[in-house]
């Protein structure tokens, strides 16, 4: 196999083309297999094979740099930058991160896997380089995809790259476009002809001749510059780019490798930005994942020959993002002003089921969260009840909205934050731990998170009927699977599930069953607790914090969240006594199961229960 004697692009480049096209299917066939094992992004990263195997060909990295954005369609790079060898332990503890990580490899230059960043970082790694005294050469590409083109922050770096005039490759790798056998061909034709060094020589050279001969030179450029426009105008679907500041080239086969190097080597010699658009094929080269790419996107376990899931969990369970969007379905069955938003997410956020049964209702705004959060207010402005569901570590991207465009103004709109708590595989990008940290400060938000699956029902209608922001968070888990009847809820109030002399454990949301867990782990070696489901972050339940403050010495919190900014820390500001605070620290914490990492930091009801005793062994 070629694959096993590739430890580096260098070693690309020893390569015919014949023998990089019989190396993009080996690295398919080894993606595949793995993520079979692992789960991740597969159908991004087995698009993008042909044009990362065409950069590293092209450029000399790791001197030079390539940024993905996001960073879910980089598996071939990581196998062909010194990873291979790990690439079994992609998504596993101490293993591979399934995203670019500037602690795994100079070939990373940044940990990304948030969308629409990559031309910003890169054109400040453009501009840095042109500071610095020593002036090291090197190039940059970003590589960005159409969904990148949804966010804000792609556009403002774009404008800016556009207006500085720096030399930055920006790779937008299109899955959506087809081309028409006519304009595709004229296109590639045109483009190969503009790309060229001879060509551009030329033109180069016509134009700062023509400068120099005053008004009539100058008159002639503009013709010439506005000729040239309007024959790409023609055929080349970029002009915006263009108007940017960007030498546009493109739309080309993103599989084709000849046409890639081709294309990369001659552009690489012009200067200023430019813009090479590609179009790939999601999941190219499996046939599953090409039939439906939208689920091989992010995919878990699989048969690598049928393509089908592996379950590794009981068929009876179900997630509360599941148990969110039946909800919401059969609220909104009732309620014609319910609306729902997601930027980009609707299968991820449990939103598919509202899709399908209320289209008109329905809002998927790409990957565009501060966009989703202002649009919001919008509708709710207008008298309609919208449910926006967006993962906690994305609602982040949206915090000035939620401050100035929702709390501000008093307006009802409901925050269904999935994946509030630790993620797993996806990583330190990805783990929801900071939203109580982020929303607990702002005011007018009330902030609530269910214990079980019927609390999550209970709390969605009550929070679609309150007339106020409501942020509803929940875990990335499945719901326990002892639930009880979900008790009436009552604003700021919390629940009390069981009563005890000897502590006070206030549990949040995923952590109330492990709390039960725990006081009966310790109800069995004599000693009593309280448990009290919290229900609410914003307003607390003052009344219940200090009624328990007084009858025993030890007060505990759980959540899933960090600990010393969050839940527990609201309630010791509450109480003015010592509070133990059992959660997460205060870092980004890395991938691995849900399992593993709450075991890691002690949030297992045997390692809660073994805090909660030696605690109050250490202070009786």
């Amino acid at each position: 196999m070629i694959l096993e004697r590739i430890n580096s692009p260098q070693d690309l480049k020893t390569l015919t083309v014949e023998q990089l096209n019989r190396l993009c299917g080996e690295i398919r066939l080894r993606m595949i297999d793995v993520v079979s094992q692992t789960g991740g992004h597969l159908a991004s990263s087995l698009g993008a094979v042909e044009l990362i195997i065409a950069l590293h060909y092209c450029l000399n990295t790791p001197q030079d740099k390539i940024i993905f954005d996001v960073g879910h369609q980089s598996y071939a790079h990581k196998i062909i930058t010194g990873r291979n060898k790990n690439f079994d332990s992609l998504r596993q503890y101490h293993g591979l991160s399934g995203f670019p990580s500037k602690d795994e490899s100079a070939y990373d230059p940044f940990t990304t896997g948030h969308s629409s960043t990559a031309v910003s970082l890169a054109l400040g790694l453009v501009c840095a380089r042109d500071l610095l005294p020593e002036k090291e050469r090197f190039k940059v590409a970003a590589v960005i995809g159409d969904g990148s083109l949804s966010g804000g922050v792609c556009f403002e770096g774009l404008n800016n790259a556009g207006h500085l005039k720096k030399d930055l490759i920006v790779v937008l790798n299109t899955n959506e476009l087809s081309i028409a056998p006519n304009v595709g061909a004229i296109s590639t034709y045109l483009n190969k002809l503009i790309s060229l060094p001879v060509y551009n020589r030329f033109h180069d050279s016509l134009e700062k001749f023509l400068t120099v001969r005053g008004e009539r030179g100058k008159r002639l450029l503009r013709l010439m510059n506005k000729f040239e426009e309007s024959l790409k105008g023609l055929f080349v679907p970029g002009m915006l780019f263009e108007e940017m500041g960007f030498r546009y080239f493109g739309p080309i086969d993103g599989h084709n490798l000849n046409v890639l190097i081709s294309t990369l080597k001659n552009i690489s010699g012009i200067k200023g930005p430019r813009l090479l658009h590609v179009v790939t094929k999601k999941g190219k080269g499996c046939q599953f994942a090409e039939q439906d790419p939208v689920k091989f996107h992010g995919i878990s376990c699989f048969d690598p020959d049928t393509g089908l899931a592996i379950k590794k969990t009981s068929p009876h369970s179900k997630s509360y993002t599941a148990v969110f969007g039946e909800t919401l379905v059969k609220l909104a069955a009732k309620d014609r002003s319910i609306v729902a938003i997601t930027a980009a997410m609707p299968e991820g956020t449990g939103l598919d089921k509202f899709r399908d049964a209320y289209p008109e209702r329905f809002f998927d705004v790409g990957i565009a969260e501060g966009h989703a959060v202002s649009f919001a207010a919008g509708l709710a402005r207008q008298k309609l009840k919208p449910v926006v569901a967006i993962y906690s570590t994305f609602l982040q991207r949206a915090y000035d909205q939620i401050i100035e465009d929702v709390a501000l103004q008093e307006l009802p709109v409901v925050f269904a934050i999935d994946r509030a708590g630790i993620v797993g595989e996806d990583g330190v990008t990805h783990q929801g731990i900071f939203d109580i940290s982020y929303l607990s400060s702002i005011p007018n938000l009330v902030i609530i998170a269910p214990k079980d699956g019927r609390e999550l029902e209970g709390m969605l209608a009550f929070a679609l009927s309150l007339n106020k922001p409501v942020a509803l968070r929940y875990a990335r888990a499945n719901i326990p699977a002892a639930e009880s009847p979900c008790e009436p809820i009552s604003l700021g109030k919390a629940e009390v599930l069981r009563e005890g002399n000897d502590f006070a454990l206030f549990a949040l949301g995923s952590m109330v069953d492990s709390a039960l867990k725990a006081a009966d782990i310790l109800n069995k070696q004599g000693i009593s607790g309280a448990v009290i489901n919290a229900r609410f972050v914003r307003p607390l339940d003052s009344a219940c914090i200090k009624e328990y403050g007084q009858k025993t010495k030890f007060i505990f919190t759980l959540e899933e969240a960090i600990a010393d900014s969050g839940f527990g820390s609201i309630v010791a500001l509450e109480l003015g006594k010592q509070v133990i605070r059992l959660g997460l620290p205060r870092d980004f914490i890395e991938h691995a199961s849900r399992e593993l990492l709450l075991e890691k930091y002690g949030l297992q009801p045997e390692q809660i229960a073994a805090k909660i005793k030696q605690t109050m062994r250490d202070n009786g």
